[in-house]
């Protein structure tokens, strides 16, 4: 099988409602990129990353620019065996782990629909059937989270994202936690998240003010060192995010003692074959997971579900939905929620086709 040309699409995803976080951040509408990969089997492979604006080094209008250059790489290329092929592409060219992402995930899809295989299978192995999802909530006022959550988990969510820090009054993001840890009761899993956008004094102050309850702290901080003075400070468990994405990085948290749970997004590591890795360092190293990217719809997800059905489920905290959350859907056929849980798709490779009439004609054509 030798790769005969590559189409790519830029297609807006609209939030259903606008996602604010903390430092500013926001999503509304969000330019994901999808890429086909075709074949001289008639076969295509499907690959997606969607870069959240000011969120991460990654933008939409850079995966083009890095196929162009790795035009001498990928046409004529053999997909089967998605690492080595990846392995290939990061050394014509380092860097751009986010366009990277893209082209491995389709590299992964082509293997698995030649091997006549769900992609969870060449991943490892099934390990349970569906996997529990996390609803994210909005930073907003305190009362509208607290109702957030409650209709969430009247659709069966038994873990909860609290996005903190959309303003600069820390007391308020004491009473966004306290709002929906009243509303959802005990035993549900709940984390306030910042994004990087506090300091550690801010995110000291509230985890001190929230230390009778059950929660978790997300990502408070721009560096490692700040989130474990906020870890010793508060002595409540730290989940790691943007500050997570490669060997080094994991290692480094687990020295200092902030690695109690981490996401593992696609884009920041670049595609399948390097979270693979990350995942089986983390099941040495101790964390519960989060296995998900950074934002995106169908495809992406689809691969991020079928690397989580693979894993542990003791050490396997969530995954995301990212669907869920934007309009249009890319692929009809996509996995959806059921009771709080979603399974990855079941034929061959990532199992879903999108829709070409939605995508309608490429922006960008390799051949």
């Amino acid at each position: 099988m030798k790769i005969t040309r590559i189409r790519l699409w830029h297609v807006p995803l609209t939030s259903h409602a606008t996602y604010y976080m903390a430092a500013g951040k926001s999503c509304a509408t969000v330019e994901t990129v999808v890429l086909a990969v075709d074949t001289d089997t008639g076969r295509t492979g499907w690959g997606e990353v969607c870069p959240i604006p000011h969120y991460l080094p990654a933008y939409a209008r850079g995966v083009a620019p890095a196929l162009a250059e790795l035009a001498p790489v990928l046409i004529g290329g053999e997909p089967l065996g998605a690492e080595a092929l990846t392995a290939r592409v990061a050394k014509h060219l380092p860097g751009h782990l986010y366009a990277r992402s893209a082209l491995d995930i389709a590299f992964w899809d082509l293997t698995g629909q030649a091997a006549g295989l769900p992609l969870y299978a060449l991943l490892g192995g099934r390990q349970q059937a569906d996997l529990p999802l996390y609803h994210s909530i909005t930073c907003t006022d305190p009362d509208e989270m607290a109702r957030i959550a409650r209709d969430a988990q009247a659709q069966g969510m038994t873990q909860f994202q609290a996005k903190l820090g959309a303003g600069d009054d820390w007391a308020t993001d004491v009473e966004r936690l306290r709002a929906v840890r009243a509303a959802i009761g005990p035993g549900p899993i709940l984390y306030g998240d910042w994004n990087c956008g506090t300091t550690s004094l801010t995110a000291s102050r509230v985890g001190r003010a929230v230390a009778d309850l059950d929660v978790m702290l997300e990502q408070p901080c721009e560096t490692l060192e700040e989130c474990a003075r906020v870890r010793a400070a508060t002595g409540l468990p730290m989940k790691l995010d943007e500050l997570a994405w490669d060997t080094a990085s994991l290692l480094d948290a687990h020295r200092l003692g902030i690695l109690d749970a981490v996401a593992l997004k696609l884009s920041k590591f670049g595609g399948l074959s390097a979270l693979r890795r990350a995942r089986d360092l983390c099941l040495h190293l101790g964390p519960v997971m989060c296995i998900e990217d950074t934002w995106g719809s169908d495809i992406t997800m689809a691969a991020a579900l079928h690397l989580g059905a693979t894993t542990d489920p003791a050490r396997l905290l969530n995954v995301c939905d990212l669907s869920g959350y934007v309009a249009p859907r890319l692929a009809p056929d996509g996995p959806t929620r059921a009771a709080g849980r979603i399974a990855p798709p079941e034929r061959p490779g990532l199992g879903l086709a999108p829709d070409l009439d939605l995508l309608g004609s490429p922006d960008f054509i390799l051949d």
